[in-house]
């Protein structure tokens, strides 16, 4: 088998920073589904983002 180590080098450094997504910082969590609900200041940071993003 070949010694090829730039995959497995390469699989550990992430792809995207996911510490300024809208779901990073946690506003409140429902109560059955446990979903996140990220605060209006994050919502509209992360509108502002698509928005300016849009192709």
């Amino acid at each position: 088998m070949a010694e090829n180590k730039f995959k497995q080098r390469f699989m550990a450094k992430p792809i995207e920073n996911h510490s300024t997504a809208a779901w990073a910082n946690i506003y409140k969590t429902k109560p059955v589904s446990n979903v996140t609900i990220p605060s209006e200041l994050e919502v509209r940071n992360a509108k502002e983002w698509v928005d300016t993003n849009q192709k």
